[in-house]
């Protein structure tokens, strides 16, 4: 009963640090601004470490199921 919620939480996350990831990546390559007004050497940073938290925790919850 309980690995549903699992299964749906671990497939958001993951979908989302993987879009987040491919945007930022592709922002980068191409010298555009991932976040405007901000530093472009932070703002991939920070892009770039929500992306892999986000794609961690997904993978947590894959685990607990």
């Amino acid at each position: 009963m309980e690995s549903g919620p699992a299964i749906f939480t671990g497939a958001v996350f993951c979908l989302f640090g993987a879009g987040l990831l491919a945007w930022t990546v592709t922002r980068a390559r191409h010298r555009r601004p991932v976040s405007l007004g901000v530093s472009p050497v932070a703002s991939v940073t920070v892009a770039a470490g929500v992306a892999v938290a986000s794609l961690s925790l997904g993978a947590w919850c894959f685990t607990r199921l």
